[in-house]
């Protein structure tokens, strides 16, 4: 598959440091009338071919469902694609519900059809990343990679 993931020889990597002692879990879900999904499927099953736990919620789901979804399925991160310009809506709504429900330990990601100019914004929002049009499969596991086992080193150290 040419998406630009990482040879299978690499998939025992998906555990390699300390932080990470369990494979990360992304879920990964289209929001509101957005159903162009090919890209979220593509960056699915990429993350699945690398060592991933994935859970593909599909489209047409609300923030709340995404939310719920994530806290159920016990996830370490959000992927959210979209391409209906509803970005500056749907990813500060997801975090702000995290936030709500105590949750805030999850990371959001967003990609598809954003805005450079909206990027910042988002971030300042709580978005842990966004991954436009031309971002490699494998830019994105390595971000996912090293963010996850930050954020586990963050909480696993908080509570010693």
């Amino acid at each position: 598959m040419a998406t630009g993931s990482e040879p299978a020889g690499q998939r025992e990597d998906a555990t390699a440091s300390p932080a990470l002692e369990r494979p990360i879990r992304v879920l990964i879900s289209k929001c509101g009338l957005d159903g162009h999904d090919r890209g979220a499927r593509v960056v699915a099953r990429s993350l699945r071919d690398a060592g991933f736990e994935v859970v593909y919620l599909g489209i047409r789901q609300t923030p709340s469902t995404v939310v719920q979804a994530a806290i159920e399925e016990d996830v370490d991160a959000i992927g959210i694609s979209i391409h209906s310009a509803a970005h500056m809506t749907i990813l500060p709504k997801i975090v702000r519900l995290l936030r709500e429900h105590g949750a805030d330990h999850i990371l959001v990601v967003g990609g598809g059809i954003i805005p450079e100019e909206d990027v910042a914004e988002l971030k300042r929002l709580g978005v842990a990343e966004i991954f436009r049009p031309g971002a490699s499969m494998g830019e994105y596991i390595r971000y996912l990679r090293r963010a996850v086992a930050e954020r586990r080193e963050q909480i696993s150290g908080d509570g010693a």
